[in-house]
C-alpha cells in the first residue's frame, strides 16, 4: 500500500497524516497540489490546514488546483480518498461529497477533543469500525458546521452516507454530522482529525481504528 498526501499552499497537518499512516505500516508520500496525476498510489488523503488561506471560501480555490482532476479521477474509478477538515471543505467544493461547510454556531473556533459516533461502516474510513461505536477524536476548526438542503440530508440518510455524528454536536452541524461518504463509500470527508489520536499518550488512539480501515480498504468499498 502507498497512499499520498496532496499538499496545498496553506496546508499544515500533511506531516500528521503522512506519519500516521506510516505507523500503520504503510508508504505515504506527499502529492504537490500542482501534479496532474494520482498514478502508483492505493489511497488519497487531502489533509488539514487552510488551503490557500480559505480565501474565498475554504476549499474554493483549492478545489482548481490541477491535482484534483486527477483526484476525481481516482475516485471516479473506485480509489479510497479521504478529506480531513480542510480537506473535507475542498472535497464539497470539488463536488466529490454532496452538502458544505459552514462557520461554527457561534462564530467561535473550535480546538477540543469530541466523542464520535459510528453512524455506518459501509465506507473506506469506518469499515473497521462497529456501528454504534463511539471514538475519542479532536476537531480543530472555524468553519466546520455541515450543511445541505432537505433534499440531499434525505437522500444522505437513505444511501446510509452519514458515517460520523457528534455525540454531543460542537458546531451547529446539521443532523449532528461529522462526517459523509459517496453514495459508493470510497469518497469520505470529516472535520475532526483521527491523525492526532494516534496514541494514549496525547489523550487517546481512537484514530487508528479509521486510519486502519482506510489505509487496507480495497477499491469499491461498498
Amino acid at each position: 500500500m502507498t497512499i499520498g498526501v496532496v499538499v496545498f499552499p496553506g496546508s499544515n497537518c500533511e506531516y500528521d497524516a503522512l506519519v500516521a499512516v506510516q505507523s500503520l505500516g504503510v508508504d505515504a508520500e506527499f502529492i504537490w497540489h500542482t501534479s496532474t496525476d494520482v498514478e502508483g498510489f492505493d489511497g488519497v488523503i487531502l489533509p488539514g490546514g487552510f488551503a490557500h488561506g480559505d480565501y474565498l471560501r475554504p476549499g474554493a480555490l483549492a478545489r482548481f488546483s490541477p491535482v484534483m482532476e486527477a483526484v476525481a479521477a481516482f475516485a471516479s474509478s473506485g480509489g479510497a480518498v479521504l478529506g480531513i477538515c480542510n480537506g473535507f471543505q475542498v472535497l464539497t467544493e470539488a463536488g466529490l461529497l454532496p452538502g458544505a461547510l459552514q462557520k461554527n454556531i457561534g462564530l467561535t473556533f473550535l480546538c477540543q477533543p469530541t466523542t464520535l459516533i459510528v453512524q455506518s461502516t459501509s465506507s473506506v474510513l469506518t469499515r473497521g469500525a462497529t456501528k454504534g461505536q463511539e471514538l475519542v477524536v479532536p476537531i480543530n476548526h472555524f468553519s466546520g458546521a455541515y450543511t445541505c438542503d432537505d433534499a440531499t440530508f434525505a437522500s444522505l440518510e437513505a444511501h446510509d452516507q452519514i458515517v460520523l455524528r457528534y455525540k454531543e454536536n460542537p458546531n451547529g452541524s446539521r443532523g449532528d454530522i461529522a462526517g459523509v461518504c459517496n453514495v459508493e463509500g470510497n469518497v469520505v470527508g470529516l472535520m475532526p482529525h483521527p491523525e492526532r489520536a494516534m496514541s494514549t499518550l496525547l489523550g487517546s488512539d481512537d484514530g487508528r481504528i479509521l486510519l486502519e480501515g482506510f489505509v487496507r480498504a480495497p477499491v469499491g468499498a461498498r
